[in-house]
């Protein structure tokens, strides 16, 4: 902090020069780490350049605090590293610096009590010491939203061993091949491919590595095709999975950068056959998973005219009903508990439109009164309920805190089928596979983080850091978003 104190002696906003590694204080302070570029580029001037040097002249810097790295050239942040991971060695360094002597010995401490923790509880699933081969994601700056979401897909089997066998791709650029560059989101490069970066979050997840997996190179493609998540503040975790999951989805109908087309057609091909929900062309991985089709059904209260409509889902967002909404924890004892099948009856119960949803019924040429009731009539694979818990007031989002209790196993959807008569026995059960969870009193505050199971054990993911668990943990947490995956029937042999 030397060259901050010289200049300044202000401790707030400090932020490092990667070039000559003096620090001095954010533009919003006093502005020196901005006077510290522009002095540098003085010398520059009387001295002749090539064009070639000119463009490859980039000061970056990183702010001490969050972390997060800035480029004056390009006047933007950068969410990549260089090949050799120079940016993410400095991270940990100043980390490092961080950790006071005591802070150092509470860690020590406590992973102590984990590990004896971990021990046991893996000794009592398997009958043997096992390593933890979680992986956690390092937080960018206010990517928890992301990382939380990336975590509970990874769990999800099917889903993510699909993109995981994906053939590999380089993206190339003529300019750039063979060497890492910066990038920022005010660069005008489309060789980008969601899909190539998705599968290689995956694939470094769950390889055992102690060191937690950086997704940049993600967060940077999240900037260039998904504009409204731009920047470091915090994003809706349920917004965010719904752009990613659309956009994996429109990618992989038609191919992406450097992979053959037929691999990617081949594999649509294969999942069409056996998926009758498309949403927007043909049918991927993506709908071939989480999608399931809703019957809309209408009927007018004037003539009693019936309207039906199909749509097709990749979730179902479910109101928490009003009578359980002071209910804030499982053991509070004022009032019946919330159940995640009083949430889902409420989203499919019988309803009467107000006055500001009236009905166009044809045969009365008018907006009427009408009721609408949804059915279920194709369940997905992976069944995705998002909790409504963010409810807009005059002027502010408020959070909607009730403790909605929700099954570990056995979730019977049944009952909300439009033809249940034609659905076999194991069919309609759902286990839970993971549980994203927020933290906090507002959607652009807070903190996500999340539970998934893996090989029959719970871990919880918080950023970084990843912890067994157990399922008393997990069954008390307020849910924001739920993944549960369809019951495999069983064997011809094991029916009665």
């Amino acid at each position: 902090m030397k060259s901050q104190k010289k200049v300044c002696r202000s401790n707030k906003s400090p932020w490092v020069c990667l070039t000559c590694s003096s620090v001095h204080c954010g533009r919003y302070v006093n502005g020196h780490a901005k006077k510290h570029y522009e002095d540098a580029q003085i010398p520059m001037t009387n001295h002749k350049k090539t064009e070639k040097q000119e463009k490859v002249q980039h000061t970056v810097c990183m702010d001490c605090s969050s972390y997060s790295t800035y480029c004056y050239r390009c006047d933007d942040f950068v969410v990549n590293d260089t090949k050799l991971g120079l940016v993410q060695k400095v991270r940990e360094h100043l980390q490092n610096l961080e950790n006071s002597a005591f802070t150092s010995d509470r860690h020590r401490k406590r992973k102590l009590l984990e590990n004896s923790s971990l021990n046991s509880k893996l000794l009592k699933v398997n009958g043997s010491t096992t390593a933890l081969c979680a992986t956690g994601l390092r937080n960018l700056g206010n990517t928890c939203f992301m990382n939380a979401i990336l975590q509970s897909l990874s769990n999800i089997q099917q889903f993510c061993c699909y993109f995981k066998e994906l053939p590999a791709v380089e993206l190339r650029n003529g300019k750039t091949a063979g060497r890492r560059t910066y990038h920022t989101r005010s660069q005008g490069d489309n060789n980008v491919s969601l899909v190539e970066e998705f599968r290689k979050t995956l694939c470094a997840l769950w390889q055992g590595s102690q060191t937690a997996f950086s997704p940049e190179s993600l967060f940077y493609v999240v900037w260039k095709i998904m504009p409204n998540f731009r920047g470091y503040q915090q994003q809706d975790a349920h917004e965010f999975m719904r752009y990613l999951l659309d956009h994996l989805h429109l990618e992989l109908q038609g191919g992406f950068n450097g992979v053959s087309r037929s691999v990617i057609l081949q594999e649509n091909a294969t999942l069409s056959a056996s998926n009758k929900c498309c949403i927007n062309g043909a049918s991927t991985v993506v709908t071939a998973i989480f999608g399931g089709i809703l019957q809309n059904e209408v009927n007018c209260l004037i003539c009693g005219t019936e309207s039906r409509k199909f749509d097709p889902f990749l979730d179902l967002s479910l109101d928490i009903p009003s009578q359980f909404r002071n209910k804030r924890t499982k053991n509070q004892e004022n009032g019946p508990m919330c159940t995640l099948r009083d949430c889902l009856r409420s989203f499919t119960d019988l309803e009467e439109l107000d006055e500001t949803e009236l009905y166009m019924c044809h045969k009365c040429k008018k907006k009427q009164k009408s009721t609408k009731k949804f059915w279920i009539q194709k369940l997905p694979k992976v069944l995705c309920l998002h909790l409504k818990r963010f409810h807009w007031t005059a002027y502010l989002r408020n959070k909607v805190d009730t403790y909605v209790e929700f099954p570990l196993r056995g979730l019977d959807m049944k009952c909300y089928l439009l033809e249940p008569e034609n659905s076999g026995p194991e069919s309609c059960l759902y286990d839970l596979a993971a549980v994203v969870v927020h933290h906090g009193s507002g959607v652009g505050s807070g903190h996500y983080t999340a539970y998934a199971a893996h090989e029959g054990r719970w871990f919880h993911f918080n950023d970084s850091t990843v912890t067994l668990t157990d399922e008393e943990t997990v069954v008390k947490a307020k849910a924001y978003i739920l993944f549960y995956v369809e019951r495999q029937a069983k064997s011809g042999s094991d029916k009665l």
